[in-house]
């Protein structure tokens, strides 16, 4: 967003006191997460009922959402003080437990940031194409929940790993150069890119075979490829979506209040204080909510966007705003 546009709402004071990071609350807010995620699968051994497997595979997703926002808050370098500990939190406990890789997601995320709504935004394309039809909306979630966007998305992200595709997050594709590779560099880059996520999964499978069951990584598995997809995308619409001008600064962006159980699927890490993390990327998390507070006080939401829950950009998303 315009750097006018901070400064018109916040004194440097209040910049400076909301981007100080404290170790502690960085540890809780990772600590939280896998918490959640050790009492679900707690809870799916003692209890494996079809039905608790079921909701289990949701509150996993929306963990391993979590995951994924200590990826991107590390990629932020807002976890920690340290540097390298925020590096190290950010790829072992977030990006290579589902896969992705902190560093190469950095480079693309501060683009995403730069270019928000623009032509050259590299996310454009996971914003467009909403509101759709209900029928749609419906086809959208079953292709998550079945399995079939992890799928796609997945084998994207282990050819971009195995450098055959550039690194993107989007629905674009772009092909690298395959001219004059040698084995030896396909070799190479196979063992830099995918030696951390596959020792990671390794290590959650080791460890749940000591103290529980192997069995139980199933629904880590089966949460990747499925309720995770879910999670992202009803988080996506709700951040950049049905906007009435991508490209202004003011409305490109929303906030939306989360309750407990939208903050399980869709929330974690106070990511729907979006706004906010786009006025100023260097706020760790727990700090958004009272920067929100000052905007709020200070008449910023008189323009810029917030809604009261998800449920609402769901309805907004099929064009049903009158929905009640």
């Amino acid at each position: 967003m315009n750097p006018s546009i901070v400064t018109k709402y916040l004194t440097p004071e209040e910049r400076k006191e909301l981007t100080k990071k404290n170790d502690w609350r960085g540890a809780y807010e990772v600590l939280h997460t896998w918490a959640w995620i050790a009492i679900t699968f707690a809870v799916v051994y003692f209890y494996p009922h079809p039905l608790v497997i079921l909701i289990a595979l949701f509150v996993m997703g929306g963990r391993q959402l979590a995951c994924s926002i200590i990826m991107h808050d590390g990629g932020h370098l807002a976890l920690f003080k340290n540097k390298q500990v925020n590096d190290f939190v950010g790829r072992w406990l977030g990006s290579y437990m589902i896969l992705n890789d902190m560093f190469k997601y950095r480079t693309y995320h501060l683009e995403h940031h730069l270019t928000t709504g623009t032509a050259e935004d590299p996310d454009i394309s996971l914003t467009k194409g909403y509101p759709t039809t209900v029928a749609s909306m419906f086809r959208k979630f079953f292709r998550d929940l079945s399995g079939a966007t992890g799928i796609k998305s997945q084998l994207g992200m282990l050819y971009m790993q195995l450098g055959y595709l550039k690194y993107s997050l989007a629905k674009d594709i772009q092909k690298l150069s395959q001219k004059d590779r040698t084995w030896r560099e396909f070799f190479t880059t196979a063992f830099n890119n995918l030696s951390g996520p596959i020792l990671a999964q390794l290590i959650l499978f080791g460890l749940l075979s000591f103290f529980a069951s192997p069995w139980l990584y199933l629904l880590w598995i089966g949460a990747l490829f499925t309720t995770f997809n879910f999670s992202i995308r009803v988080r996506a619409m709700a951040e950049h979506s049905m906007v009435e001008d991508t490209e202004d600064t003011m409305r490109n962006t929303r906030t939306t209040y989360a309750n407990w159980f939208e903050k399980i699927l869709f929330a974690p890490h106070n990511v729907n204080y979006h706004v906010e993390h786009h006025l100023l990327m260097s706020v760790p998390s727990y700090n958004l909510p009272k920067m929100h507070q000052l905007l709020k006080e200070r008449g910023f939401y008189k323009e810029g966007l917030l809604e009261q829950n998800y449920w609402e950009i769901v309805k907004m998303a099929v064009g049903k705003r009158a929905w009640t």
